[in-house]
C-alpha cells in the first residue's frame, strides 16, 4: 500500500451498498484518510445491516448520511456531489447497478449518483451467478457506455462458500483506481482546449441543405471528458439534437464558412485542437431566397468548395498541439496520412464509416496516427470511453514532443 500515492485534500464521495463487503470499507476508509482525504459516507438502508454509521463517522470524523432526510436544510444528495471530485460506490450490488441503469432515484445514494457531475466509480461484488447474468452484464454494458468507469470484481472465495467472479476488488485496486481518476481530473488544468463536433449544413433554398450523419457525439465526449480533466474548453458544436456538457463554453455554427470564421476565432492559440467536425467540401453556389417550387424539370445545383477548416488551422498552428479526424471509406490509413503531413497535424484518428458505422450515439472504432509510421489503435468502444483512451493517448505524445 505504501506505493500508492497521498491525496492530501482529496474530496471522496464513498457510497457504502448492502453486501457482505461493506465491511471492508472501514478499513478503505481509514486507509484514504491516513492519506490526507476528505471522505463523506453514504449508506444505503441495506448497508447499515452490515455495518453501522458510527464506525464511519467514527474514522471520518464528519456526518455519515443515510437518507435524504438527514440535514435536508443542506439538500444532502446535490451538496455531496458538488463538493466531491469523485464517487465511489463499493460493494456495488446488482440492485444497486440495475438502479443505477435505469435511473431510478429512490433513496439518497441513488439520487446523488443521478446528480453527479464528476466521475463515478463501481466496484461490483455479488454472487459470481448473480455477477454472470445476462440482465446484470447489460446493466454493466450501459453503464460503461455513459461513462461509469468499473473496478472489476475478483476471482476468490465468496461468501457462500464458493468460488468464483464477485470478489470486491482489494482495497489497494480501488485507492489506486481513486488516485488514477483525481490525476486524469487534473490533468489538463490551465490547458485550452478547442474542439469542432457536428455537421455542416450547405443550404440551396431556405429549408433544404447538403449535410451528413454526424451527430457531434464523438465531439461532445471529447469535451466533456477534457472539461473533467480541468480544462479550460471552447466546442465549436454545429446543428445537433444532443446536448452539450454543462461546464463548457459552446460556440454554434450551421455552415462550413461559419465554423471556419469561428474556429481562426476560438481556435488559433489554443494549447489543443481537436478537429472532429464533419465539414462539407462543397456548398451550392447560389442559395435560393425562397423555397424552390417543384417542377416536372430536374433540378440541377452547382457545388462550389468551402473553405479547409483544418488545413487553415495547419497553417496558423504554431505551439498548438493539432489533431484531426478521418472519415474514411477505403484505404483508411493512407487516407489519414496523407491529411496528416498535407494538414501540418501533429495527430490524426481514423476510422471506417462505411455503413454509417461510427455515426450517431453508439460505439466507434478509432485509431490513432502521427509521426512517419506510428499508430495506437484505440478499439471498439462507447464514444464515452474512447473520449478517455483519446486523450490518454494525446497526453502521452504530448508529453513525449
Amino acid at each position: 500500500m505504501d506505493r500508492i500515492d497521498p491525496l492530501p485534500g482529496a474530496r471522496v464521495l464513498l457510497g457504502v451498498c448492502g453486501g457482505i463487503a461493506a465491511y471492508k470499507m472501514a478499513s478503505l476508509t481509514s486507509a484514504l484518510v491516513q492519506r490526507g482525504a476528505i471522505v463523506d459516507v453514504i449508506m444505503t438502508s441495506e448497508a447499515e445491516h452490515f455495518v453501522g454509521s458510527l464506525t464511519f463517522s467514527s474514522l471520518t470524523a464528519r456526518p455519515v448520511y443515510a437518507s435524504l432526510w438527514d440535514a435536508p436544510e443542506r439538500i444532502p444528495h446535490i451538496r455531496l456531489v458538488r463538493e466531491a471530485q469523485v464517487v465511489l460506490v463499493a460493494p456495488a450490488t446488482a440492485n444497486i447497478i440495475a438502479k443505477l441503469t435505469h435511473g431510478i432515484a429512490d433513496d439518497l445514494l441513488t439520487t446523488a449518483i443521478l446528480a453527479a457531475r464528476v466521475p463515478v466509480l463501481v466496484a461490483p461484488a455479488m454472487n459470481s451467478a448473480m455477477y454472470d447474468n445476462p440482465a446484470t452484464q447489460a446493466n454493466l454494458a450501459t453503464l460503461r457506455g455513459r461513462g461509469y468507469h468499473f473496478v472489476d470484481p475478483e476471482r476468490g472465495f465468496l461468501a457462500e462458500r464458493e468460488s468464483g467472479v464477485g470478489r470486491l476488488a482489494s482495497e489497494e485496486r480501488l485507492i489506486d483506481a481513486i488516485v488514477r481518476t483525481l490525476k486524469r481530473r487534473q490533468s489538463l488544468a490551465g490547458k485550452r482546449v478547442a474542439i469542432t463536433a457536428g455537421p455542416t449544413r450547405e443550404a440551396f433554398d431556405p429549408i433544404r441543405f447538403v449535410s451528413n450523419a454526424s451527430t457531434g457525439s464523438t465531439g461532445i465526449e471529447l469535451a466533456r471528458e477534457a472539461s473533467l480533466r480541468g480544462a479550460d474548453v471552447t466546442l465549436l458544436l454545429g446543428p445537433t439534437l444532443l446536448e452539450p456538457p454543462s461546464g463548457v463554453r459552446v460556440v454554434r455554427f450551421t455552415s462550413a464558412q461559419e465554423l471556419y470564421e469561428a474556429a481562426l476565432r476560438e481556435a488559433v492559440g489554443s494549447d489543443i485542437t481537436i478537429a472532429t467536425a464533419a465539414v462539407a467540401d462543397w456548398r451550392p453556389a447560389d442559395r435560393a431566397e425562397s423555397k424552390l417550387k417543384k417542377t416536372d424539370e430536374d433540378l440541377t445545383v452547382q457545388m462550389v468548395r468551402n473553405p479547409d477548416v483544418l488545413a487553415a488551422l495547419g497553417e496558423r498552428k504554431g505551439s498548438t498541439f493539432l489533431v484531426g479526424f478521418a472519415a474514411e471509406t477505403d484505404e483508411h490509413e493512407a487516407h489519414a496520412r496523407e491529411k496528416l503531413a498535407r494538414k501540418h497535424l501533429d495527430a490524426i484518428v481514423v476510422n471506417d464509416v462505411r455503413d454509417e458505422h461510427g455515426f450517431g450515439t453508439g460505439v466507434n472504432t478509432l485509431t490513432l496516427l502521427w509521426g512517419e509510421d506510428e499508430r495506437n489503435p484505440l478499439g471498439t468502444a462507447a464514444k464515452s470511453q474512447l473520449a478517455v483512451r483519446l486523450w490518454d493517448a494525446i497526453e502521452d505524445l504530448m508529453q513525449c514532443s
